[in-house]
């Protein structure tokens, strides 16, 4: 017989054992949007062999050292995401738009007074950046010919004994829901079954027999299934850099950066279904779903970047860069309801199984792929420069940890059978006249999986213009990418999804100050 669970739920939380994780929890952190200064974004962040910019020093840490003088920036960016759906035939259209500081830093200059010695120069900065902001709306809708989402939660019921989706006399929907997801409990398939059960989606096919382990559905038959999937996130991923770098004889410029990322991610899903199929003769007939699922995900990182700049003439430049793994401390915390519209002999009734719980799992950790970036510019005097950075990842050493874990287990196979080694390549370039500095650049990024139909490719252009005047710039940054990718409405029992084509318009304007 299951134990019951007796605490009287202190508060709505608990420690829950297991969840449901999928390789994109792991891209999210995989994958750095490109943020950072007005010029940074202006040239597309081509800056690899050029520095001279707080946020060029993501790329290549040794270009704090270009610096002539102390100098601080801080950057003020409207990030609007537009998501265009397509599900089955169906369009459908979302924004969303974030104002918001997200970068402030400042490089300290020393300058060697020891004429005897080769090392010239060496500098010390600071830089606060987000590198993801996910804010975001997606909306998909349409009509299925052929699956419900209801056969997510038929899945997940079989071969859970009856007794266990049961409340007895005086336990609560609360305490059984709770009790099934605690460690020692049966883990998080067993509450997505029981949420099935209690909402009449799945029904026994003994219901005499406790020990029932075989369930049906009571989602008529005949598809045309109308479905909407609402998705809203909203957070970001942050990144604190203390920065070191050294110039030796005017010729090589060597530099390094550690980093502490923060992560902050609520994501807010709800799908919805209704049918008008004929109802049962006898039984129970379910008309309407919803399904909300809130997930909260916070934690903490760290990586280490190392870097070296050439001046090969006084024209040309080369430039080398290791980026190290991030090693991520992650927590999730989730809530779920359930509505569910039935239907019988004898009327119609709304059912809504809202646990009233916070799922608490334990932390786990994820770990980035490195990347190296090669870098090449060529500077026109005083006039501007162009530059090419090339960067490769490889996607496949994306891992979950403890790598014990089974779940965890299944997932990095997956990852390194699916996703692979990428380049992405940026090209940027400044041209100055008098005061005034022009702009522009452009970016390509592979998708990270072997087949890119789940993530396609990210194209990107951007340009810019700054104003100096005294001992301070202004700068000015528009920047746009667009991606496809498929979005699923319910993570199993069924593989329809939308398409999703993703459109990120930045603006970015920057102080940047001497001093």
């Amino acid at each position: 017989m299951k134990k019951i669970f007796l605490s009287l739920l202190l508060g709505t939380t608990f420690i829950g054992f297991s969840q449901e994780t999928r390789p994109s929890d792991a891209l999210r952190y995989a994958i750095d949007d490109l943020n950072g200064t007005a010029r940074f974004r202006g040239m597309s962040g081509s800056m690899g062999a050029i520095g001279g910019d707080l946020s060029a020093i993501n790329i290549n840490p040794a270009g704090s050292v270009v610096f002539k003088y102390n100098t601080f920036s801080a950057t003020v960016s409207g990030f609007n995401q537009k998501n265009n759906s397509t599900y089955f035939g169906t369009k459908s259209t979302e924004n969303d738009f974030k104002l918001d500081l997200n970068q402030i830093g400042a490089v300290f200059v020393f300058d060697n007074t020891d004429t005897n010695s080769g090392w010239k120069k060496l500098s010390l900065g600071v830089n606060y950046e987000n590198t993801n902001n996910f804010n975001n709306q997606v909306f998909s809708r349409g009509t299925n010919p052929y699956n419900s989402i209801g056969n997510y939660f038929v899945d997940a019921a079989q071969g859970y004994e009856l007794e266990f989706l049961q409340t007895q006399p005086g336990e609560s929907v609360s305490s059984l829901y709770s009790y099934l997801g605690e460690t020692g409990g049966l883990g998080f398939g067993a509450q997505q079954a029981f949420l099935g059960y209690q909402g009449y989606i799945v029904s026994p096919f003994d219901d005499e027999d406790p020990n029932n382990i075989d369930y049906f559905t009571n989602i008529p038959t005949g598809g045309n299934f109308y479905q909407e999937n609402y998705i809203k996130s909203k957070g970001y991923n942050g990144k604190l850099t203390g920065n070191f770098a050294a110039n030796y004889a005017d010729i090589l410029s060597l530099g390094m950066n550690l980093n502490i990322h923060f992560t902050d991610i609520t994501k807010s899903t709800s799908v919805y279904e209704s049918n008008d199929n004929p109802e049962y003769a006898t039984g129970s007939t379910v008309k309407r779903i919803q399904f909300d699922n809130d997930l909260y995900t916070y934690g903490r990182g760290f990586s280490f970047n190392l870097g070296a700049i050439a001046k090969v003439t006084n024209e040309f430049r080369l430039g080398l860069a290791y980026e190290s793994p991030t090693w991520y401390a992650l927590n999730d915390e989730l809530s779920q309801r359930l509505i569910v519209v039935n239907s019988d002999e004898n009327g119609t009734y709304t059912d809504v199984v809202d646990p009233n719980i916070v799922n608490i799992y334990p932390s786990y950790n994820v770990q980035t792929p490195s990347k190296l970036t090669g870098s090449a510019a060529y500077i026109f005097g005083t006039k501007g420069f162009i530059n090419i950075d090339v960067s490769s990842k490889d996607y496949g050493n994306t891992k979950f940890k403890p790598k014990n874990d089974v779940l965890y287990g299944s997932l990095n196979d997956f990852m390194s059978d699916n996703l692979k080694r990428t380049l992405s390549y940026n090209i940027g370039g400044e041209y100055k006249i008098k005061q005034i500095s022009l702009r522009a650049g452009y970016r390509f990024e592979e998708s990270p999986y072997k087949v890119d139909a789940a993530l396609g490719d990210l194209i990107g252009y951007s340009g810019g213009l700054g104003y100096s005047f005294n001992n301070a710039r202004i700068d000015l940054s528009y920047a746009n990418t667009h991606r496809n990718y498929n979005q699923s409405f319910i993570s199993s029992g069924m593989n329809d999804q939308a398409r999703i084509n993703n459109k990120n318009d930045n603006v970015s304007l920057s102080y940047t100050v001497t001093f």
